[in-house]
């Protein structure tokens, strides 16, 4: 199996709906052990979720912006496997006066907190794995991200967040090469996740998929998202690193309008 015998954290799983949820059944179906982690009031979303897996993982309380919490996942899959193989960086948020087209008006603080959240948290989370990633001679992160090199409608300074979410992609794979541990990200066409549908005017990136996408896009199959981050986290990619790996159907390759 693909990630026979791997231990993979996945994070971000709120509902099975979600594609960290399906990454995880992904995971545990190619014979991976999966640790989830969740926090505040939705960690009972999560452990309600985990029951839905094929084989119900342990849940860690995990908000990555809280230092103690992040000390405390080290020492967790520490004193739990001694090492770890992989991890799934599902993790963004940007708050309400960020998006919906308030872009010019969104303050200082907001667009910060969309940033240290949605991009800056894959350092986080990467610095925290990197020694039992050493331990285990290496390792793979995978980040969930979204094509930004465009301005979209309402996505306004999540955009922001997910382009530096693609910067700091490049600088971890940079920086942690040497300890063979790689660094990918998956931009993902748009998916009727939970997540997905708190952005105002959702239904607009589902309209333009149905447009221009060569391949048909289904807003609501997460699974050929959750297979590449399978890939990317199995020895069947060893050599990739740095990687924004688009999985929207082909969507990004073609321009507007069918132009040239």
């Amino acid at each position: 199996m693909l990630l026979e015998g791997k231990r993979i954290v996945v994070t971000g799983v709120l509902t099975d709906d979600s594609i960290a949820w399906h990454a995880a059944r992904i995971a545990i179906e190619e014979g991976a052990d999966v640790l989830l982690t969740g926090f505040g009031r939705g960690i009972r979303l999560t452990q309600r979720a985990a029951k839905r897996l094929p084989v119900a993982p342990d849940v860690v309380e995990l908000d990555i912006n809280n230092p103690t919490h992040v000390a405390a996942l080290t020492a967790d899959i520490e004193a739990r496997w001694g090492s770890v193989d992989g991890a799934l960086h599902a993790i963004a948020y940007a708050p309400e006066d960020a998006l919906g087209g308030a872009f010019l008006t969104t303050p200082a603080e907001s667009a910060a907190t969309a940033f240290l959240t949605s991009a800056f948290s894959y350092k986080t989370l990467a610095v925290a794995l990197r020694p039992l990633m050493q331990k285990a001679g290496g390792g793979a992160l995978v980040a969930l991200d979204f094509d930004n090199r465009q301005a979209w409608p309402v996505y306004d300074w999540m955009g922001v967040a997910k382009s530096a979410l693609q910067s700091v992609t490049r600088y971890l794979a940079r920086d942690l090469g040497p300890d063979r541990i790689r660094i990918n990200a998956i931009s993902a066409g748009p998916l009727s996740t939970v997540a997905a549908k708190s952005i105002p005017g959702f239904a607009q990136f589902e309209r333009e998929w149905d447009r221009r996408s060569p391949l048909t896009w289904d807003v609501t199959d997460a699974e050929p998202v959750a297979r590449m981050v399978a890939v990317l986290l199995s020895d069947w990619s060893t050599m990739t690193t740095g990687e924004i790996v688009h999985v929207d159907g082909g969507f990004h390759a073609v321009a507007a309008g069918g132009e040239a």
